[in-house]
């Protein structure tokens, strides 16, 4: 993931004066056309769109941007997350709501 985060890097073309907010910007773009190919499937009662996987991709590249602009690595990300869901799972608190299961 960090090799993934580091080519990122190679084709961000965006003004590094609001790298934070154009990322973050970007990254919620990109989540919005996620859905809308997934509401369209629904909408069309269709199989998935093969243009779910670029959409992903493009979803990926702002986060591994975002992640990269606050100085976090995208395999530190998915290890906090391995270990908060772990802990969910043995406390059987997977389920429910609220940040402090």
């Amino acid at each position: 993931m960090n090799d993934y985060q580091d080519f990122t890097r190679t084709t961000a073309i965006y003004p590094k004066i609001k790298a934070k907010e154009y990322t973050l910007l970007g990254l919620s773009g990109e989540v919005g056309e996620v859905c809308n190919t997934a509401k369209k499937e629904i909408r069309d009662n269709a199989p998935p769109s093969p243009n779910m996987t670029k959409e992903l991709g493009d979803v990926l590249w702002y986060l591994a941007r975002v992640a990269d602009e606050y100085g976090i690595q995208l395999e530190q990300v998915a290890q906090k997350n391995i270990e908060k869901l772990s802990q969910r799972k043995n406390r059987g608190t997977i389920g429910g709501s609220g940040d402090d299961r």
